[in-house]
């Protein structure tokens, strides 16, 4: 283990999450229920996709509501990572649902339901 991997463990729980599940939304509240606009607004679009996503709410912990930015280096919650790659935040992922470009990427990464 690096000294750097021992030094944040926050890091660790997101890697492990991120590995872990297909599509992961680190988010402010849960999926059934979101606590900011952007959150819900980013539910939405999945739930309308027919993603199987897990939901972090990173207002559980303040580490990992600053950790996740540190990872991604992206100032914003929410954060989408699907297959463990990070796709973007609330407008990102709003441009490419409504382009089409969100459905393809996901359904070429095999992660929407048929």
């Amino acid at each position: 283990m690096t000294e750097t991997a021992a030094a944040n463990p926050v890091h660790d729980f997101i890697a492990k999450a991120v590995a872990d599940h297909p599509v992961v939304l680190f988010m402010k509240g849960v999926p059934e229920q979101p606590q900011c606009g952007f959150s819900a607004q980013v539910v939405q679009i999945l739930d309308h996709l027919g993603a199987d996503f897990v939901g972090v709410n990173v207002l559980q912990n303040e580490q990992l509501r600053d950790g996740i930015k540190t990872f991604s280096d992206w100032p914003t919650i929410p954060q989408l990572y699907v297959k463990g790659e990070f796709v973007g935040g609330c407008d990102i992922v709003r441009e490419m649902f409504q382009s089409g470009e969100l459905k393809t990427f996901m359904a070429e990464q095999g992660v929407l339901a048929d």
